[in-house]
This record gives C-alpha cells, structure tokens and sequence, in this order.
C-alpha cells in the first residue's frame, strides 16, 4: 500500500458541567486547536510522535488513537505511522487538551487512509483511546463532543449519548487563568465526590434548561471545593463583571465567560495570580480534516 498523509484540526473545549461526579456533563467549544498530522508507513504497528511544544509529554494518547483507527479497518498488522501535533491549548491544566488531540489525531488518520466514519463514532473512538492511554476517569464524552462539534454539548458519558446540541449566539469572549503546576486527570482522588452529587445534577438541569452558564459557575464552585481549590480566582472574576467563573475540568484552570465591556477588568484582577491568563472566543465549528 501507497503511504498516505493527511493534517487535521480539532478545536479546544470548556467546561459547563464535569461529568466526574454524575458520569453526565456539559461543555462547550473555544478557539483554541491542535493539529495533527499524520503520515501512514508500511511497518506495521510503530507509531513515531513528535508533539509540539510539550516534546516531553508521554505519546502514548497520540499512538492509542492511531492504533484505534487501524484496528477499526483490521490495519494494525499491515501499517504503522508516523505523527506530528501541534496545538496552543497547555497540556494537563483541564483545558480538554487531551480530548482535542484525540480527535485531531484520529481525524488526521482517517483522512491519510481515505476512510470515513459519522461523527459520532470518530468521537467514540477518541474516548476509547483516552481510556486505553489512562488520561481520563469518565471518558471525558463531553469534552470530546464540545472539541469535535463546537458550541455547546450534553451528554450522558456512561452511555456515549450526545443528549442536546445547542448554537452559542452570546458575543462573549473566554478568559482562562492558567496556573503553571500541571494535574494529570488520572491521578484526580474522586472519593468525596459523592457528597456533592445532588449539586452537580442540578448544575446539569440548569444547562439543559438553558442555563448554562449559571451551570458553569456552580459547578466550578463544587468541583473547587471537592478537590481543594480555591474558588477566589473565580469569585473575583465575578465580582468585576464575568457572566460566569469556574473551574475548568478538574484544574487547575479557571474559566470566564465575559462580555467585551469587562474583559480588562477580569485581566486585572487575575494578573495578580501565579500563571497566564489566555483570551479567545467561542467556537462555533466542527472539528475538520484540512489536507
């Protein structure tokens, strides 16, 4: 067989509601993306990665994607590949970095083979390469449909349901505080989440009855508390302005949601912080192969 190549690009994703607690979440897209590109070789089952900037992050993701493609068409044992990604969304700050590059690496894969696959099920096949690389605890089904889809998505994880699909149509600008430490979703200790499951439903109910960003903030202020941040980055966004505030995934991130008449306001309270503050838009696009 011919080797084949193909780039694709997936876009970030935020939290509404984190499906850790309930296994049922919401999230929505943001104008943040990584790129992959991907080359398909004749040697079976080696996957070379080189990931841009974080060079020293584990590839395994990345290779688990590929090879979940492979497998889909019975290739593993006929091709390997060879894979570049490069994004500007930090690596393991909960800003859905993973959940993105899975589904720009799988998109990539396909478009190299010249297959296809509905949409739904290229998203699936991310999750199955999240769970097998261990970067995830729920699947992270949200996340993953916010990348791939844009906008604002529903879905029930435990299931691999995409419950509603909703248009943003708010001009807000997204406003992410972004600590240096990085968290690694795997290690994430959930045992005391259970007390805050009544919460987290409500928090859900909100955003399928329209309110989801009051669903963000409620949200961030129980997964803070689960998880022991403090929610006074978030507070103080609120306090000058932001529609919403809130962690994002399981941290240490936080995000606001912000009209353009208070986005100084929100940089000048945070820039008290350890960390950078990172400023883009929704996204209202899917997620796409580009060559």
């Amino acid at each position: 067989m011919r080797p084949m190549e193909a780039t694709a690009l997936a876009h970030g994703a935020a939290t509404i509601v984190n499906a850790m607690a309930t296994k049922k979440g919401a999230a929505f897209g943001v104008n943040l993306y990584t790129k992959a590109h991907v080359k398909i070789t004749n040697e079976p089952q080696i996957i070379e990665t080189e990931i841009t900037p974080d060079q020293g992050e584990n590839p395994v993701l990345v290779q688990r994607a590929i090879l979940a493609v492979l497998k889909h068409f019975k290739l593993e044992k006929e091709l390997g590949a060879k894979v570049k990604t490069w994004s500007n969304i930090p690596i393991a700050r909960g800003l859905k970095s993973s959940s993105t590059a899975a589904n720009a690496v799988i998109l990539a894969t396909l478009g190299a083979l010249d297959e296809s696959l509905e949409d739904i099920e290229i998203v699936k096949l991310g999750v199955l390469a999240a769970f097998e690389a261990k970067v995830t605890i729920t699947g992270a089904f949200d996340d993953a449909c916010a990348s791939y889809f844009g906008d604002l998505v529903i879905t029930d994880n435990l299931n691999y349901k995409l419950v509603k699909r909703e248009a943003l149509t708010d001009d807000y600008v997204v406003l992410f505080q972004v600590p240096p430490k990085k968290i690694y979703t795997i290690n994430t200790d959930i045992s005391n989440f259970s007390s805050f499951k009544p919460q987290i439903e409500t928090a859900y109910n909100m955003a399928l009855n329209g309110l989801h960003w009051e669903a963000l903030t409620l949200n961030g202020q129980c997964y803070s508390a689960m998880l022991g941040f403090d929610d006074k980055i978030a507070i103080d966004a609120l306090n000058v302005g932001a529609k919403a505030a809130g962690l994002c995934g399981k941290g240490p991130t936080t995000t606001a949601v912000v009209s353009k008449d208070y986005i100084e306001q929100v940089k000048a309270v945070w820039q008290t912080y350890e960390g950078e503050i990172i400023q883009t838009n929704l996204n209202h696009e899917k997620a796409r192969v580009l060559t």
